[in-house]
């Protein structure tokens, strides 16, 4: 496969290169999704723009007023290691964990982890769960948009011509905030999840009861997507276990799985159940 190769320095060079070669060219960070997508010949690109070297895009910062902000280009093996993130966000370092090996770790990004849009991303569900936005630049500036809005579709999202992820944005949960996210895979964490299911949940300490929740499901439908009438089970209620279960239940009747070469719908949906109810009962520890 023969391809045009760019090397931006700035996001507005990467910006206007992707104006450019409007639909003709593909972001490259990490390499690990794209390059395999390149090589099945599933993406032929004709200029690949490689966004790497551009300074400022590999952090991690927090502001306990501000929340948490973590650049585009910030490494899933960062995310993993990130004493601060254990400490303030352990559930987007344990997250981070579950993705593929070390060194996929050590190449991917959080930035091509999220713009890959697989339903299957690992990042995806903790981040939703714990409110995240995505700050984008374009042509015309920047906007942001909830995390959760940020997919339409297998490998698709809100990104627009010329537009570039460049920064995700987390605001500072409550003292009370728990979380946990669980993958089922058929080969462990280096392989792609069945499903994932991330739970993240504010409770009230002696009682349990469930101020908010949010469930967020991986793998299981064609965005990773949270499920609504299963939070609404707990929202206000102490967590007990009749009430996890009709939760368990609502999530796994939620879901929109297909069946492919890793499981069928019947089993995923199954499997949400099973995570789900394992996960809420984790969080209320």
């Amino acid at each position: 496969m023969r391809f045009e190769y760019v090397e931006p320095t700035t996001i507005q060079e990467a910006v206007s290169s992707l104006i450019k070669y409007d639909g003709k060219g593909k972001v490259i960070a990490g390499g690990t999704d794209l390059l395999v997508q390149m090589r099945k010949k599933t993406i032929k690109p004709e200029y690949v723009i490689d966004i790497t070297y551009i300074p400022g895009l590999d952090y991690i910062r927090y502001d306990k007023k501000e929340g948490l902000r973590i650049g585009a280009l910030t490494t899933i093996r960062s995310l993993e290691l990130s004493a601060e993130l254990r400490q303030k966000y352990p559930v987007i370092s344990d997250a981070a964990g579950h993705l593929g090996s070390v060194a996929v770790r050590n190449l991917g990004t959080l930035g091509g982890n999220i713009c890959n849009a697989a339903p299957s991303a690992e990042t995806a569900p903790a981040l939703i769960g714990l409110s995240a936005k995505a700050r984008i630049v374009g042509s015309d500036g920047e906007r942001i948009v909830l995390l959760e809005d940020f997919f339409t579709g297998p490998g698709t999202t809100v990104l627009k011509k010329g537009e570039l992820l460049v920064e995700i944005q987390v605001p500072v949960p409550s003292s009370t905030t728990r979380g946990i996210y669980l993958k089922h895979a058929i080969r462990g964490s280096i392989d792609l999840a069945i499903i994932g299911v991330a739970v993240i949940a504010d409770l009230e300490p002696k009682e349990k009861i469930c101020k908010d929740i949010r469930i967020v499901l991986g793998a299981v439908a064609p965005t990773p997507m949270r499920a609504r009438k299963a939070e609404e089970i707990l929202k206000g209620k102490r967590m007990e276990k009749s009430l996890i279960e009709k939760s368990a239940e609502a999530a796994s009747a939620e879901s929109k799985p297909i069946t492919d070469v890793r499981a069928s719908a019947w089993y995923r949906r199954e499997m949400v159940k099973v995570f789900t109810r394992q996960a809420l009962r984790e969080v209320m520890g």
